[in-house]
């Protein structure tokens, strides 16, 4: 998806539980980059972390799951393909990281707060090659399938491949229908491999992620979700206005409403949600879904949690990203396990 002024698309595909359960639940677990997968590995400790979190009323779209070896840009994470959010030191033989840009990011800061992220300058993808990108995003289903997965969300947000600075010439670049073009392609090959009853998308048109920002993001959300429509997939995963970047809230003038209301299907919101607003989001008919990030990382039990309307755990920040597999990861305690 190509922002107005500089963006393609986020690619990543991560699996999910479908059609069945979102019919019947409210409460979604927004995807978590947690980089506990050792050596790129999903180790034992992911299961019982997901598992302590499939509670009653919950859907759960887990961490990225990758498309290709070029994906790679953090460590101890499954692969997924984050573009020009990389360095050589992730990349196949230390090879240029790929991109719809050859424009390299500057340094940021990374999510937990602290720590500082290098990037290396990327090769800007040749037409022909796009079709090998695609591709791999359809492999990447099927296996997800193969595997015994519901279903797959495609990651077409957050300033990941398919999200980023887009100043092509090619059929890819320039007009809103072009910078769209990539991430629709890859929405078709997946659903032509897996049926559109499995696949969602996650969309964060507003952001400026990665320094990915467009300077009509209505526009832009406005079109992918009326080509969506075409394309009959099952949900959109759509991040709210008001986070711009990674972890940040901030005023905004846009809504969510105008995409809502363009979507035929079913609408996940997503983006700083607590119980009262996410409640106001359905009963407004805002959304259909609400996922939570930090609060059902620290909450196994959210959903319960909600119907009760007991406290929450609180969420330590520190460990949100730590290669350990027990701390702030499958440690956070149960309701019933709290002693007052």
């Amino acid at each position: 998806m190509g922002h107005n002024e500089d963006v393609m698309f986020p690619c990543e595909i991560k699996e999910v539980g479908l059609r069945c359960l979102i019919s019947n639940v409210r409460v979604v677990l927004a995807p978590l980059t947690r980089q506990r997968s050792w050596n790129n590995v999903p180790q034992p400790h992911a299961i019982l972390y997901y598992s302590q979190r499939a509670t009653k009323g919950g859907l759960l779209i887990t961490e990225a799951t990758g498309v290709s070896d070029t994906a790679q840009g953090y460590a101890h994470t499954q692969l997924w393909h984050v573009g020009r959010v990389s360095n050589t030191e992730f990349q196949p033989n230390g090879q240029a990281p790929i991109s719809s840009t050859d424009k390299a990011l500057t340094p940021q800061i990374q999510s937990n707060g602290f720590d500082v992220a290098e990037f290396s300058a990327p090769r800007r993808l040749t037409t022909d090659e796009i079709p090998q990108v695609v591709n791999d995003f359809r492999l990447a289903a099927r296996n997800a399938m193969e595997a015994g997965f519901d279903g797959v969300e495609i990651h077409g947000a957050h300033g990941y491949l398919l999200d980023q600075v887009n100043d092509r010439t090619d059929k890819y670049g320039r007009s809103l229908e072009n910078r769209c073009r990539f991430p629709l392609e890859v929405v078709e090959a997946v659903v032509n491999e897996i049926g559109a009853d499995k696949v969602g998308i996650r969309l964060s048109p507003f952001g400026h992620h990665a320094e990915a920002g467009d300077s009509n993001p209505t526009a832009l959300g406005l079109y992918m979700v009326e080509s969506l429509n075409q394309s009959g997939v099952l949900y959109c995963h759509m991040v709210e206005p008001r986070i711009r970047i990674a972890g940040e809230m901030c005023e905004c003038p846009h809504s969510l409403v105008p995409l809502r209301k363009a979507f035929n299907g079913t609408f996940i919101a997503a983006g700083g949600y607590v119980k009262e607003d996410g409640n106001n989001a359905v009963a407004e008919e805002r959304a259909d879904l609400v996922a939570f990030g930090r609060w059902f990382l620290a909450n196994p039990d959210l959903p319960k949690r909600f119907a009760l309307n007991a406290p929450l755990n609180k969420y330590s920040r520190e460990t949100f990203y730590a290669p350990e597999p027990i701390i702030g990861y499958t440690d956070y305690p149960f309701l019933e396990d709290i002693v007052e």
